[in-house]
């Protein structure tokens, strides 16, 4: 939706929303099937899909509040779209592009990656609100033997199933003979840091930002050069004029954040560095 369109009339019928997704997940989402749900004569609600275990990103504070980067992005972003009111449903993170293919949420804000193989499913709005680099990470008193994915070969790795270190992990291993010994970890764990100090895995891989946010005591280290680059951006249905018109909306407002200052505050504040170039 453009700005010369702000203050038009819109409706859109939200067939199959639905609270919650199952499987013990949190949810903030309220809508249920085939209701339709609009904030006012002139509003139109979107649900937002994402988690509560991604420290800085999207978590549960100490009083009982969603927020986070992305959380907060959402919330800016909201304010610059009158035409829309975004309501946040959580849910475990590999459990989200299954529910935006299946409509109970509208767009995922949980700092996806871009890579061809979400491309050839899903929708990414054009303008990035964060880039990063990942990397092979290693207990902070481990030797230098590992500085590529062939060093992992025959070790145990972990990470999140659907995230963008498990694709890196899973093309290598199509192309290898699965030399690496993949370890999904649970959507609703936090114990990346022991699992990697008390040997249960070799290593993990992750964006260059995340390790002070999952490691704050500094027991890890990253080895070697980036293993992939990518932007960072939300993801909408595929094929689907109504995500379009609220992606292309949203890629302006994302714009008005970075001109004036506040895309990088945010990222400042929440990733420690300005992450959003």
């Amino acid at each position: 939706m453009k700005p010369s369109s702000l203050g038009a009339v819109i409706v859109i019928l939200l067939a199959g929303v639905i609270a919650g997704c199952g499987g013990g997940s949190q949810s903030n989402g309220v809508q249920k099937e085939g209701q339709v749900q609009a904030a006012g004569e002139n509003r139109t609600k979107i649900i937002v899909g994402t988690g509560t275990s991604f420290p800085r990103i999207c978590f549960i504070d100490e009083n009982g509040k969603l927020t986070g980067y992305d959380v907060e992005l959402v919330r800016e972003i909201d304010k610059r779209l009158p035409e829309y009111e975004f309501e946040f449903q959580t849910q475990e993170f590999a459990n989200l592009l299954l529910s935006l293919e299946t409509r109970k949420i509208d767009f995922v804000a949980h700092e996806m990656e871009k890579n061809p193989e979400r491309t050839e499913k899903y929708l990414f709005n054009k303008e990035p609100y964060a880039h990063w680099r990942n990397r092979i990470i290693v207990a902070k008193d481990h030797d230098d033997s590992i500085q590529t994915l062939d060093d992992l070969k025959g070790k145990k790795v972990l990470t999140g199933a659907t995230s963008a270190a498990a694709q890196i992990l899973e093309n290598y291993n199509k192309e290898n003979g699965n030399a690496i010994d993949i370890v999904y970890q649970n959507g609703a764990a936090n114990d990346t840091v022991s699992q990697i100090t008390t040997g249960r895995v070799e290593a993990t891989i992750g964006a260059d930002f995340t390790l002070p946010l999952i490691d704050p005591e500094g027991k890890l280290k990253t080895t070697g050069e980036p293993l992939s680059e990518g932007d960072i951006l939300f993801v909408f249905r595929k094929n689907d004029p109504e995500s379009q018109k609220l992606s292309d909306a949203i890629d302006k407002a994302i714009r008005e954040l970075k001109s004036d200052g506040t895309l990088s505050k945010l990222s400042r504040e929440w990733l420690g560095d300005d992450f959003s170039q």
